[in-house]
Formats: C-alpha cells, structure tokens, sequence
C-alpha cells in the first residue's frame, strides 16, 4: 500500500514538472518573440501619394507606411496593432495565417493607408490627413506595449515621403533620424526598399583612382593564387609526413607482435614437459607387446573320430593284382 501510494506521488511530482516545463518554455519563447518584435521599426511614409509613388496592387495611388525590420533574423508581425490614433492602440490589428507577414532579415514591408482592410492584410483600417500632423504607432500583440511610434509633420506635401535617414537608425519618436524626401537625386524616396542606396563603393573608386591600368589588382590577384598554393603544398606536405609516420608506427608494431609471437611458440616448443611427455608417448609405443613376439604356441588339436564318419573307413581297399 506504501509503495502503491509512493509510485502515486512521484507520477504526480513527474506531471508537475512536465507542467511547469511546458509553461516555462511557453513564456520563453513568447518572451523571445516579443522582443524580436521590439525590433520593428517605422522606416518610411507618405501623406499624400500624388502618382508619383509606387501603386498598390489594385493600381491605386494610397498613403503607404514602410516597416523595417531592424534585426538579424526573420520577424513576424502578424500579432502587432497599427494605429494613428494614440488614444485606440488596437486600431488595425496586423492579421494571421499570412505568410507575407514574416519580414525576413533587414528587409522592409508596406501597408496601404487606404482605409479598406477588406482588400487584403496589408491594407489598414484608416487612412491619413494631408496637411496636418500624423500619428503613427505600432503597438505589440497585447495592445499595451509600444514598439515604435513617429509623428509626421504637417509641412509634408503631395509626393513627399517622411523616412529615416538610414534603416531602423534613431529611438522611437526620435524626430532628429527623419527628414523630409521630395524624390530628387539626394532625397529619393525608396518604398520597399533601403533608405540609403549607395551606387558606388569608396574604397573601389579610390583603389581605380591608384590603379588606373590595373597592374596592381592583377599582382595582388596573382599573389593570392600563389599564396593559396603555397598554403596547399604545406598542408599536403605535413600530411604526407603524418601519414608516412602512422605508417612506420603501425609497421614497427606489427613487426614486434610476430616476433613476441614467435618467441612464445620457440618457448612452447622447448619446454621441458612437452618433450617428456612425447618421449614417454614414444616408449609406450614402442615396448608394446615385445615379449610376446619371440613366443611361439602350438597346441595339439584333439578330436575324437567316430569310424561311422570317418572317410578312411569309407572306402574299400582294392585288391592287389
């Protein structure tokens, strides 16, 4: 009864475990997931899409709003709330079962401020004001917690975009890592795309401005190669060395078990009780039965004749002529 109720209680204890295990991992990885989403970002907007923006998949011109995901791994937001209204946190809550919804690493997304989420996930429930001030936020999946949240200001025109000036870059509400894009050469605006587009890479323009004909690229590119082979007969070489080495180790040891081998079987051989044994095999076989060969027996065969059955008494002598 004491071991039944004992095995009870530890299945109990074992559940209980199990229990608070699961609930630990549960909050670890909504933990995890949270702040990845604090990595979310509001890149990029625009007020007032004048047909000189990109369109939205129905081939409308609509208010649009970038986000960045700022991290270094695949983000899902398909938990977040979107608002530009800061007294309604949960105005457009981002929804489920999208796979389009998991921003992967340092990219961007776009929502259409269109006011007509019946379009599809990616298009909000409200929509924006040319010509004053603009709310924007996004709120984590319980409606409470602030992620990111910038106000655009009312100088905004018609085809003009309110983005960072680099990805993801400046705290929330951080006005002083925004500026005003109007599309021209050094304010483009860039919808789905890198803040910050570099067409050229210094370092290249200044190893072309050095090099103008190319001599040193192809030395350098040349001594690369040759150190690259260089390394590769080293490696083969101290592998040559370490395998001719295994080799001789297993030869040496190959060669001292057969001779141990053989000086066993020599001892084997030599031993004092095998020879006796053999020599006493010998004798025995040998002196068997020596008396015995230098005896002769004979014995005389005595029978008695019966004259009725005896051949000599079967005959008659003939008569002498």
């Amino acid at each position: 009864m004491n071991f039944t109720l004992f095995l009870t209680q530890n299945m109990q204890l074992k559940h209980h475990r199990i229990i608070v295990l699961f609930i630990a991992l549960a909050a670890g990885f909504g933990l995890l997931s949270a702040q990845g989403r604090r990595g979310l970002r509001i890149n990029e907007v625009m007020i007032a899409n004048d047909s000189t923006s990109v369109v939205d998949d129905f081939g409308r011109y609509q208010a649009w709003v970038e986000l960045f995901n700022s991290t270094f791994g695949p983000l899902e937001i398909s938990s977040v709330y979107l608002t530009n209204d800061s007294t309604n946190p949960t105005m457009y809550p981002v929804p489920l079962g999208d796979v389009n919804t998991e921003i992967p690493t340092r990219q961007h997304v776009l929502f259409w401020a269109d006011g007509e989420p019946n379009k599809g996930t990616f298009h909000t429930n409200f929509t924006f004001t040319p010509g004053r001030d603009n709310y924007i936020a996004i709120f984590d999946a319980d409606g409470k917690t602030l992620i990111d949240e910038i106000v655009v200001p009312a100088e905004l025109l018609p085809g003009q975009s309110y983005a960072r000036k680099q990805d993801g870059l400046g705290g929330t509400g951080n006005a002083e890592a925004w500026e005003i894009r109007d599309g021209s050469d050094q304010k483009y605006i860039t919808p789905s795309s890198n803040n910050v587009i570099r067409s050229t890479n210094s370092k290249v323009d200044m190893f072309a401005e050095q090099d103008k004909n190319g001599v040193g690229m192809a030395i350098m590119a040349m001594c690369i190669v040759f150190a690259a082979l260089l390394v590769l007969a080293v490696c083969f070489l101290i592998l040559n060395k370490i395998g001719e080495s295994v080799s001789r180790r297993r030869k040496m040891k190959a060669i001292a078990d057969t001779d141990h081998a053989d000086t066993d079987h020599a001892r084997e051989q030599d031993s004092g009780e095998v020879i006796a044994a053999i020599a006493m095999a010998l004798r025995d076989h040998l002196e068997a039965h020596d008396r015995e060969t230098t005896v002769l027996t004979i014995n005389k065969v005595r029978r008695a004749y019966s004259p009725w059955s005896s051949k000599i008494y079967s005959m008659r002598e003939l008569p002498k002529l």
